[in-house]
Parts: structure tokens; sequence; C-alpha cells
């Protein structure tokens, strides 16, 4: 048992108080996972989401794990080169056809279905979510700032346009369509989605276009993946797999930095920062190189998350200089967006669930399907529309990666357990961020297990990002101008500075005290139950 009624951690503060009130309902971490996961489409239209998808990870407190895959599917008429030549509205970024397969309502049910408590229903644990779009909720300075960013992207569609542009802070926001939409999943359950009224709309808004179908509502799947694993420091890493390279990343960098005394070396070290930096370069190196949907090409976690090769990676690091990426060859072994979200939540028994969903982009492709008030994901964009070529974040990806029908684009998504030495569960976190998600967690993770940061301090420092390619470390302002000088004369080049990450965390002492902390960085809140 825990002391406390519960936490969420969420990235809007109305879906924070959802998740709590359900558990204070008697509602397990799952059951407030759901309710927060359909608050959030309403209340955190940016990134929460019914037309997009994700993952969750579930531990119960008997140390189960569970990784639910509910990531979007290209559709039938994608193909290897489907974009070639074709950018903007005919590209994967923007409009009708950068949409994948949404797999949010289904990977939210599945969930509910198999480990939530049993004592709300899917219909109950969605109603928080209906109310909010039906009466409306008071539109903060955070959804009006970011509604404005995006004005000239959510006006080029009607249907956007109407529910999306011209929100004023103070404002009650209704949605009305999408409440309906939502009385629809309440009373028909979660396949009305995919083949009831819901689909309908869907397929034939996207008809003239061409793109997704009623076959392919219809044969959406969710897929339970094998967790993966490693230790740091004697600390259980638990993650999500692929096709979320975000685990294995991060385990691949945990194995580097654990031939090295962080800790000792103090966390303003310039020398901390470098080794750090480094071990990015080579695992973002591979992610290029090995990555994609494991459904249809080989990923070898294995290999990657061995100890063994992160001692080949260490071997070629130079303690005194960086190491160009043009020297780092992906293959040695023999930019989704800011606007994802993520949650982290654990009940009074010790289940937690932490769980990263997004539509991509801000808004994703900016297309709302008419007469449900459902924004689309514009997720096809995470493929590599041209292999061996930077997307619109930067990252490099290779034919692993490649655009095909009914495949899962890769992602950096990566909601991720710690536990104690002794196997309790200590820390609950994930982030948004596109590629810098990997780093994000791993530098919370270093906070808290090498520098014994409280939670609140750990995801408030300052961080940095490398991801291979391009070969520059992004930097937050207010990084330690004396680790800047450091990394510099190391050899190390610095990008534009920017934000990294708005991460969620709970952590539990051991003595079962908990705390959490939403990101100074963003506008969420941590609620207890």
């Amino acid at each position: 048992m825990v002391k406390t009624g519960g936490m969420v951690a969420s990235a809007e503060p109305l879906a924070s108080q959802v998740g709590v009130d359900i558990l204070r309902r008697g509602g397990n971490a799952v059951d407030a996972a759901v309710a927060v996961g359909f608050a959030l489409a309403v209340t955190y239209p940016q990134a929460g989401n019914l037309g997009g998808g994700g993952f969750l990870m579930w531990r119960r407190c008997s140390g189960q794990t569970a990784a639910i895959d509910y990531r979007e599917m290209a559709p039938s008429a994608a193909f290897r080169d489907v974009y070639a030549g074709k950018a903007d509205e005919g590209g994967p970024t923007v409009g009708w056809r950068a949409s994948g397969t949404p797999g949010t309502v289904a990977g939210l049910a599945l969930a509910h279905k198999k480990y939530g408590s049993g004592k709300l229903s899917f219909a109950e644990l969605i109603e928080p979510a209906r109310a909010l779009a039906a009466e409306g909720f008071t539109s903060p300075a955070s959804l009006t700032r970011s509604l404005t960013s995006y004005i000239a992207l959510l006006s080029r569609y009607e249907a956007s346009k109407a529910i999306f542009v011209g929100i004023a802070e103070g404002q009650k926001f209704r949605q009305p369509e999408l409440a309906a939409t939502l009385a629809r999943i309440q009373k028909h359950g979660p396949r009305e989605f995919y083949e009831g009224e819901t689909a309908r709309c869907i397929a034939s808004a996207m008809r003239p276009h061409g793109w997704i179908n009623e076959r392919d509502l219809r044969g959406y799947e969710v897929k339970e993946r094998q967790v993966v694993t490693g230790r740091y420091r004697g600390h259980g890493i638990i993650s999500m797999p692929p096709p979320s390279s975000g685990g294995a990343v991060l385990i691949e960098i945990l194995n580097i930095l654990a031939g090295f005394e962080l800790g000792r070396r103090g966390w303003e070290s310039p020398l901390r920062w470098h080794l750090m930096v480094e071990a990015m370069k080579r695992a973002f190196a591979d992610r290029a190189e090995y990555f994609g949907d494991p459904d249809f090409v080989r990923v070898p976690v294995a290999k990657l998350t061995e100890p063994a090769y992160a001692a080949h990676w260490r071997e070629g690091m130079d303690l005194r200089h960086a190491t160009p990426s043009s020297a780092i060859r992906a293959g040695q072994a023999s930019d989704e967006p800011l606007h994802t979200t993520h949650f982290s939540i654990l009940d009074r028994d010790g289940n937690a669930v932490s769980n990263t969903y997004t539509l991509n982009g801000p808004y994703g492709s900016g297309v709302t399907i008419p007469g449900t008030g459902i924004l689309m994901n514009n997720e096809m964009d995470d493929f590599a529309a041209n292999p061996g070529q930077p997307n619109r974040y930067g990252l490099i990806q290779g034919e692993n990666n490649a655009v095909r029908a009914r495949k899962r684009p890769l992602s950096s998504m990566t909601p991720t357990f710690v536990t104690a030495p002794e196997g309790a569960l200590k820390l609950i976190i994930g982030s948004p961020g596109g590629p810098t998600i990997i780093n994000t967690v791993l530098q919370v993770i270093l906070n808290v297990v090498d520098h014994q940061m409280p939670i609140a301090e750990a995801i408030a420092a300052p961080r940095v990002h490398h991801q291979w390619l391009p070969d520059e470390i992004g930097v937050e302002k207010h990084l330690p101008e004396s680790v800047k000088i450091g990394l510099e004369r190391l050899g190390h080049v610095f990008g534009k500075p920017r934000t990294l990450g708005d991460a969620q965390g709970i952590l539990i002492a051991p003595d079962g005290t908990v705390s959490g902390a939403s990101d100074p960085r963003g506008s969420g809140t941590t609620i207890s139950g």
C-alpha cells in the first residue's frame, strides 16, 4: 500500500481532477487513465485526442506489467512512395492524407476491459469528458495562446475553424459535436468509433481524398507488446518496446552511462554532460538504422539493450573531445513534434499507469471530421516518407520505417516505470517532445537515481538533447553557463535554445510516501487523491 489515495500528473488541470475523481470513486489507475485520456481530448486539443494514438504502460502493485500499443496504422491506400514529391496538403504533415487510422478509443477500451477495476463502466469513464464538451469549460490563457499560434492551420478546414478559431481567454469553450460523438461511444461501446456512425463520418469525409476507409477503421488492431527492461545502478527500468524506439534507446543510453560514475562527478560537471551527450549520439544512430514496426521488420532490441553492446560504444568515447556524428556510423551493431502529451497515475493500492499519446503535430493534420468534433492526427510524418532524408523534426529515418499499408510509424514515446533495487515501484515518468522525449525521460531518471533529487527538482532541472543528426546539442536557456562553456571547450556545438519536454512524474519513497510534479515548462497539474 502507498501512503496516498492516489495521484494524477497530467498536462491539464481539469483532466488531472477528472482522474483523481475516478480514483476517489474506487476506480484503479487504469480507470483513471481512461477518463483522463478522454478528458484531454476535450480540454487539451493540441495533443489530447480521439483521432490519434499512443502507448499505455500498466504495472500492477504485484509487479505484473503490460504494454498496450494503440499507435495509429497506415491506411490501406498507403505505400512506400505515396508522398514522393508531395508537400503541404499532399504530404504527410498537413491535411486529409496526413492521418493514420486512429487507435486511441480502441486502446483505452482494451486497457479498461483487461486491467480496469471492474467497478466503473467504460461509459461512466467517458462521462466527465462528455460533460466538459457539452457544458464547456473556461478557456485558460495557455489554450487561447496555443489556438492563436495555430490559427493558420486550423483556419484551412471549415470544421476546425468553426470550433477552434476565435476562442478568447476566459470564454466558455463548448464542443457540442464532440460531446455527441462521446455520447454515441457511451451508448454503443468503443466499436462505435470503428463501425458505427462515427466511423461512417470519418470514412465519408476521407473518401474524396482516397484515404482512410471503412475497412481501415474496422480492421484497426490494438497490440499488447512485451515490455522492454533493463537495469541502471541496481534499479529496474521498464519501458515501451517497438514500434516505439523510446524504451530500447533509453536503456541503451543508460547502459552506456552505467560505466561512468556520474553521481560522483556532480550535476554541473561538464564531463558528466559530455558523457551523456556522447551516449545520446550513439543510441540515436542505432535508432535511425534499426527501428520500425516489429510486425514488419526485425528490430534487434535484445542486442541493443545488452550491457556488452553498451561497452562496445563506451570504448570509442573520448573523454576529452566530442565525437563528430559523421564518425558514428549507424549500424555498427552486428521530429515527432512537441505536442504529444503524457500522464502518470498511481492509485491507492500501488497500481500505476504511464501513458503517452498524441496527434503528432499540434492539432495534428488540422483536419476536424465534420459533424464529430474529432481532430485527426498527422502521424504519417513519423514514417520515413523519404528514407534516409530528415523529416520535419530533423530526424533521419531508415528503410525499416518506410511507409506501408497497415504499418505503424516509429515513435519516440517513452512511458516508463523505474523500480528500486528491492523491486518496489519508485518512479512513473514520461513526457511529450518528439525525439526529445527519450532524453527528457533519461535526464529525469539520472537526476533521481544519480543525484537523489526530489521529483519536482528532477523535472524542473535544465535539459539538453542530441539525436545524432543534426550534429548539435539542443539546449535550454537556463542551462548553467559553466556547463555550456565546458561543453564548447570539448568541441560540442549548440543549436538555438528551446524548451525540451513537459514531463509528468510521480516518485514513491522507500517508506511509501508519494510526491509528484508537473513540469513547470507546461501548464499541467499534479493532484493527490
